[in-house]
This record gives C-alpha cells, sequence and structure tokens, in this order.
C-alpha cells in the first residue's frame, strides 16, 4: 500500500474503467490519432478516455501523488508524493484494431526507482479479469493467489518487438527453445500471464517504458518470477520515468531465467 491508496480503491478504478471503455471499441472516433502523447506515441481517442478517468479517481482519493502517464506525461497531484506509474490502454493497437485483448495497468512507487514499486493493478478491460500484487504480500488474479511455473520445461515464450526485421534475429536462439510461441502486443499482460504460470518467459530486445512493465513487474516478482535486462542485469536502479529505458527479461523461476541468458548469449 502506498499512503491511503490501497488495492480496493485501484479495482474501483478498474469498475469505472469497464464501463467507459469497452464500448467505445466500434465507435467511429476510437481509433481517430488526437494527438502524439509525452511518450511520443499517438493518443488515440480510446486512450485519452481512459487516461482521464484514471487520474479523475486519483484526484478524487485527495492522495499527494507524483503521476507518470504515457499520454499527458509526469505531473502532480496535491503536490506531488509516491509515484502512480499509469498506461491508461496497454494494447493500444490491439484496442483500435479489434484485436480484443488490452488492459489499464497501474502501479505505485515510494520513489523514483523500479526498486521502490509497492503496488500494481491490472484489468483486462475485455475479460474484467484483474490482477494485482502488493510488495511482501504475493500476487493475486480475481482473488485467487498466483504462482509461476514451477519446473523449468521451455513451454511457451511470449515476446514483444518494436523492429521485427532486427529484434526477431536477437530473440531466434530462445524462441527456438519453446514448445509455442506468442506476441500479443500488450506488455502488461503479458507479465501476468508469466505471474500466473501459463507462460514460461518474455523478452523484449528493445528498451521498455517502465509504464509498460511497472504494474506487471510486481505480479511476477511476488508471484516467484525473475525479471532483469536482456544480459540478466539487476533493474531496481531503473527510473519510473516515461522515457524507453531498458529492454526485458522476464521468466517464471531462476531455472527457466538462465535458460535463456543462456541461449540469447549464442
Amino acid at each position: 500500500m502506498a499512503g491511503t491508496i490501497g488495492i480496493e480503491h485501484l479495482r474501483q478504478i478498474g469498475a469505472r474503467l469497464r464501463e467507459v471503455v469497452p464500448p467505445l471499441r466500434w465507435s467511429a472516433t476510437a481509433g481517430q490519432p488526437l494527438e502524439v502523447g509525452a511518450a511520443g506515441d499517438k493518443t488515440f481517442r480510446i486512450d485519452r478516455t481512459a487516461e482521464e478517468t484514471v487520474v479523475s479517481a486519483l484526484e478524487e482519493l485527495g492522495v499527494p501523488l507524483t503521476v507518470v502517464s504515457e499520454e499527458m506525461g509526469v505531473f502532480e497531484l496535491f503536490g506531488g508524493g509516491d509515484r502512480a506509474i499509469i498506461d491508461p490502454i496497454d494494447g493500444s493497437k490491439n484496442a483500435v484494431t479489434g484485436i480484443p485483448l488490452f488492459c489499464t495497468s497501474i502501479a505505485l512507487a515510494r520513489g523514483e526507482r523500479v526498486e521502490d514499486l509497492c503496488l500494481s493493478y491490472i484489468i483486462n478491460l475485455l475479460s474484467g479479469d484483474e490482477f494485482w500484487a502488493e510488495r511482501g504480500k504475493g500476487a493475486w488474479r480475481n482473488g485467487s493467489r498466483l504462482s509461476t511455473q514451477a519446473d523449468d520445461s521451455v513451454r511457451v515464450v511470449i515476446y514483444e518487438t518494436q523492429n521485427p526485421g532486427r529484434d526477431l534475429r536477437r530473440i531466434l536462439p530462445l524462441l527456438s527453445l519453446a514448445d509455442r510461441t506468442r506476441c500479443l502486443g500488450s506488455t502488461a499482460l503479458d507479465l501476468a500471464f508469466i505471474a500466473s504460470g501459463g507462460v514460461s518467459i518474455y523478452v523484449n530486445p528493445s528498451p521498455s517504458r517502465s509504464f509498460d512493465f511497472a504494474g506487471g513487474l510486481l505480479l511476477v516478482r511476488e508471484a516467484g518470477g525473475i525479471v532483469t535486462d536482456i544480459k540478466g542485469d539487476d533493474i531496481g536502479g531503473i527510473e519510473l520515468s516515461i522515457r524507453r529505458s531498458v529492454p526485458l527479461l522476464v521468466s517464471g523461476n531462476e531455472g527457466l531465467h538462465k535458460k535463456a541468458l543462456s541461449a540469447l548469449m549464442t
């Protein structure tokens, strides 16, 4: 818990999002670019609606926060305080092209670094599945405790690329270890699936932004998984900001992580 904000507050925000976001999927203007957001990507109407819903709900709580959000950038509520890292629609391209897999991710941190993350919440905006974690208290999906994959069999590897022509060559040795591979287009949900034990490994060889992975990172760690950069180095010192910062490697356990690192070094 950060300040006076707890998981029930975030779940209430999730309920609001479920009321306003899904109906926008097939609207004529959902995929209309409005502007370029603070992180450099196009902002669509569905992004803006989700972001305004989250920020308005946080304002109603009256808690001092420093907000880091994909579209609005970094700004303070009530003088600033603990960080709220928001990805209003993680999977925007899915959302505006009809692919039914996208979510909202909210994470809270007591400082400015990844190591300061203390609470996270992810909601699949179409299925309604909720994932949350509190530092030192575990990870949950719809109220059931989560655990990552227990053995080191590489069953499913999930990945993300910003430049497929370059990135796929870089990670092909790892993909070749897997029984199956997937590219779903939503980093937060990718990491939630690792925390749930359904996915063995996630990899993104291009620098990721903290609002993409902050919520999922805490889920994975609280469920027993491993999160490093693609070389195996700790990312606790990475700043929670809107800049692209670190290529990610995430595994269900240490044995899987060692196999992944070994493959990527070939």
